[in-house]
């Protein structure tokens, strides 16, 4: 069953969400069975290689290693042996081969290493296969159960929302979700669409408008007719394009595993015939079998994938230690390859939330602009709107005092009325200015602040007109506000990528615009939907280019999916985001992209000097293997000593001075 159809089923979808909250991560990451094995196999050789440094007897540490193989082995030597059911030779069968080889000439702790590493590799992937699985369940509780249907005599009845049809008309009462995309048929109410476009700020709907299912309505109520059925909702939708840009992404490999496939079938045919070819010619079956067996484990891949992890684990460590988490290795190293960033606006390049950011009061209303702010905060004081907590915090902000408000009253779509300081106080949109007396019409105060709300509005700002005693008496002018070092991020990301990033938002294009002039990004697209984002990036990477895109909400969700790397911010990110992302900014600190972005770039350049030293070393012994007499510990020495130095160059990264060079800001 697909996540559309569990959408259009309530009571299982309830059921889902209810199991998956009795979960805690910690315990669903210790349901899968890979991490579980994982686990006991390093247990194991934590505690075969703790007995064989205490000189216990052989038997007992050998018994550990050989539980240890058993542990973390037979899910490998499983996924090997169906690989080459399908006639094909994977690393893993290869690794397998490798331990087993080296238990048989006694060197078991060789062999449980690698059973270790692949083992650990294995529950890695799995928990990110898991993740991918689970991102789209936060979408199950957005759409509502049960919907108030109208019925043609005027009564009305209590539906399941997936029994829904198109042309029904259904009741939305203040506080409700929506339970359906339709248009509304009379009424007037404040949506907050943030999810689905990404606006800040909820949206007057009118006769007319349409409204999507899974947003919240304001304080009006309204009647809607259904336009779109339940699987073809936008939020449907959101959740098809996720799924199917998650199924149809390639999967993604590590460098060394791109090459895994040839090194493997090489090694074996070269082991094969190390052992074979001399006993054709009557050499002695055990120097021959020894030869081989030695060069089985000098030619292992141990060092080379030693020689790929620590640089990238040391890198998500330090990057985790800056508040960037990075989800896997494989992220960690494509980051490096990052060829245009794209930004989603609201909650990434700003913070959110509104504030006052100009105030205009006329000239013949006789008031300052403190107490144009001082009487607005008044009147806005009970309300709930976002928009009267943005001008409560800026009285607050100038530390003016706020007289009570008395006969609070509060009109949809208009805004809200009371009287402040023995005066009656109005505050809300433009569409104030409709209401007053046709007197005023044409007079010098209407026109001042009809100016000044256009240009407000012109500017990407929210335009709140503040009428007193029936007159216009001035605007407040609110805008969100660009998070701090957003310049300086954008910039350095010009310099990395060697392109301007990009500005992907369902927000209006005068804001969108005005924030655009002020990080300084060329290439503006507003007023998009979820699917046109999408439909967006997957142009940037028809041009050839690596795309990386930042975003918070679900209607960044299925964007995230469909780009090659997708980064969401952590703070008041949606569940939905967190978990498409294939990396979080935890504490939504912009400078941390490009930081990140450099450290994957040093650890990228650090993997490819390992490679170089491994495969020298490599080389040496399976020369000296081939051509003369490598002792057996001596092979071993070497192999283990390429482990070690590798290994050891790749925690460089872990030190603080691998992150500050890529910082931006203070």
């Amino acid at each position: 069953m697909t996540t559309v159809e569990r959408l259009q089923s309530p009571e299982l979808a309830s059921r889902q969400l209810d199991r998956a909250a009795r979960r805690s991560p910690l315990r669903r990451l210790w349901d899968l069975a890979e991490v579980r094995w994982a686990s006991l196999a390093t247990v194991l050789f934590a505690a075969g290689g703790l007995a064989q440094l205490l000189g216990l007897p052989r038997p007992v540490w050998w018994a550990l290693y050989l539980a240890c193989y058993a542990a973390g082995g037979w899910e490998p030597a499983l996924a090997g042996l169906r690989a080459l059911r399908d006639r094909t030779l994977d690393v893993d069968l290869l690794m397998i081969v490798a331990a087993l080889v080296a238990a048989g000439i006694g060197q078991v702790f060789d062999g449980a290493l690698l059973i270790v590493i692949f083992a650990t590799s294995g529950a890695l992937e799995a928990f990110a296969t898991a993740r991918t699985a689970d991102s789209v369940r936060a979408l199950l509780d957005l759409a509502p159960e049960r919907a108030t249907r109208v019925r043609p005599d005027g009564g009305e009845e209590a539906i399941d929302t997936a029994d829904l049809t198109v042309g029904d008309v259904v009741r939305v009462r203040p506080g409700e979700r929506i339970g359906a995309d339709a248009v509304i048929v009379d009424g007037t109410s404040e949506v907050d669409q943030a999810t689905i476009t990404g606006e800040p700020l909820p949206v007057a709907k009118y006769p007319g408008d349409e409204v999507f299912a899974g947003t919240p309505n304001g304080t009006g109520s309204f009647t809607a007719r259904v336009h779109r059925p339940a699987g073809e909702s936008v939020i449907a939708r959101i959740v098809a394009l996720v799924e199917e840009a998650s199924a149809t992404k390639a999967r993604t490999q590590l460098f060394i595993e791109k090459v895994e496939q040839r090194y493997s079938v090489g090694v074996v045919v070269a082991t094969l015939a190390l052992f074979a070819v001399p006993l054709a010619f009557g050499a002695a079956l055990q120097p021959t079998l020894l030869r081989a067996m030695t060069f089985m484990i000098v030619a292992s891949p141990c060092a080379v994938v030693l020689a790929t992890m620590p640089p990238l684990l040391s890198a998500i460590a330090n990057a985790g230690r800056h508040g960037v988490l990075v989800k896997s290795a494989v992220v960690m190293e494509q980051l490096a390859s990052t060829g245009v960033v794209a930004f989603d606006k609201t909650g990434t390049l700003t913070q959110g939330t509104p504030q006052v950011v100009e105030i205009h009061p006329a000239r013949d209303s006789g008031l300052t602009a403190d107490e144009l702010l001082a009487l607005a905060a008044g009147a806005e004081h009970p309300s709930e709107h976002p928009l009267a907590g943005a001008v409560l915090a800026a009285a607050h902000g100038c530390g003016l005092v706020i007289a009570p408000a008395q006969g609070f009253a509060s009109t949809p779509g208009r805004g809200v009325s009371a009287t402040v300081a023995g005066r009656l106080v109005r505050v809300g949109s433009p569409a104030l200015l409709a209401d007053l007396s046709p007197a005023l019409a044409g007079t010098p105060a209407v026109a001042q602040v009809t100016a000044a709300a256009d240009a407000a509005q012109t500017e990407g700002c929210t335009a709140v007109v503040v009428v007193v005693d029936g007159v216009p008496a001035g605007v407040l002018a609110l805008a969100d506000q660009m998070r701090p070092h957003a310049v300086e991020t954008v910039g350095a990301l010009a310099s990395l990528t060697g392109n301007p990033p990009v500005l992907l938002t369902g927000d209006n294009p005068g804001a969108a615009g005005r924030l655009a002039d002020e990080v300084g990004i060329r290439e503006v697209h507003a007023g998009l939907l979820p699917a046109d984002k999408v439909a967006y990036v997957h142009a940037l990477q028809r041009d050839g280019r690596r795309v990386l895109l930042v975003g918070d909400g679900v209607n960044d969700a299925p964007a995230l999916a469909a780009a090659d790397l997708g980064v969401a911010m952590g703070r008041h990110g949606s569940d939905l985001a967190l978990q498409t992302a294939d990396a979080v900014i935890v504490r939504d600190e912009l400078p941390t992209l490009p930081a990140v972005i450099n450290l994957s770039r040093r650890a990228r350049r650090l993997v490819v000097a390992n490679l170089v030293i491994a495969s020298m070393f490599i080389t040496a012994l399976v020369a000296w293997d081939l051509l003369g007499h490598l002792p057996l510990p001596l092979g071993v020495a070497g192999h283990e000593g390429s482990t070690v130095i590798v290994g050891l160059n790749g925690l460089r990264l872990l030190h603080a001075r691998a992150w500050r060079k890529g910082q931006v800001g203070p």
